[in-house]
């Protein structure tokens, strides 16, 4: 009669067993094939930009990142599942946690936004010169949420991303041949042609100026009390501010040199005596 019993619970919880056993291993093997294959897709999205130099690091890390995450969340799910446990609810207050999270994170999803979307259009890379609000320096690390400058004084900028992307960017370094704009004013008595001979001459004699875009010296402006040249020599982007700190001084002493008058502002006062 004990044999009948004992064989009897065992008929009873034998499929129970089987079927906590099976789902187990099933369980299992969904788990270590959504883990090998998230790492699979994670690396595969990275060699992408590996193979390609244009493509960045970073925003493929991320993205690479993003696709891991996802597919073993859903690789939890499943295995949740194998365990008769309704994910339904588990979805839904994740959903609702993930509202609430990015609710109080407002600024800085716009920052990883505006992260995104700088490292697909990638207005600037890092070593550039980049002109950004009242900020100008050379880029040292661009990351999701912030862009580091570094500046001629050597300070170090941390510059949230979102500022920069709803704001102008200029970048100095996007072509190799810059451009250096100058303005310099001679006296109304002096010879045009004379000037402009002198300034050319300072250009022609520097070693970082091209010849090739010739460089451009004409008269801008006639103004009150001077007669204005506008001077752009070109360079290579490296030499744009040797040329913009050492020509303007270069060009006052050849002036001077040539005795053409450099005027600055005078005030004439006539005074009328009323008494007469």
């Amino acid at each position: 009669m004990e044999d009948f019993i004992a064989q009897l619970d065992l008929n009873q919880y034998l499929p129970t067993a089987l079927d906590w056993v099976t789902n187990l291993i099933l369980a299992l093997a969904i788990l270590i094939v959504g883990v090998w294959l998230a790492g699979k897709v994670n690396k595969a999205i990275i060699n992408i930009a590996n193979k390609h130099a244009q493509l960045d690091d970073t925003l493929f890390k991320f993205f690479g990142s993003v696709a891991k995450y996802t597919i073993l969340a859903f690789v939890g799910i499943a295995v949740l599942n194998r365990f008769g446990v309704q994910t339904a609810s588990i979805i839904a207050l994740l959903g609702a946690a993930g509202l609430a999270v990015g609710l109080a994170l407002q600024g800085t999803l716009s920052n990883l936004a505006a992260g995104v979307m700088l490292l697909i259009f990638r207005p600037y890379k890092v070593d550039d010169f980049i002109e950004t609000g009242d900020q100008f320096g050379k880029v040292a690390e661009i990351d999701m949420f912030t862009t580091i400058l570094h500046t001629f004084d050597n300070q170090r900028i941390i510059i949230p991303n979102s500022d920069i992307w709803g704001s102008k960017i200029i970048n100095h370094s996007h072509h190799a041949i810059r451009g250096v704009d100058m303005r310099f004013g001679i006296a109304y008595d002096e010879n045009i042609d004379a000037a402009r001979k002198v300034i050319e001459g300072v250009l022609s004699a520097h070693p970082h100026v091209l010849n090739e875009p010739s460089p451009f010296v004409e008269v801008e402006t006639l103004n009150n009390s001077s007669v204005d040249f506008l001077v752009r020599p070109f360079c290579q982007g490296e030499h744009y501010f040797d040329i913009l700190y050492s020509v303007p001084e270069q060009i006052k002493k050849a002036l001077d040199e040539a005795n053409i008058e450099i005027p600055f502002p005078h005030r004439k006062v006539i005074l009328v005596n009323e008494s007469k």
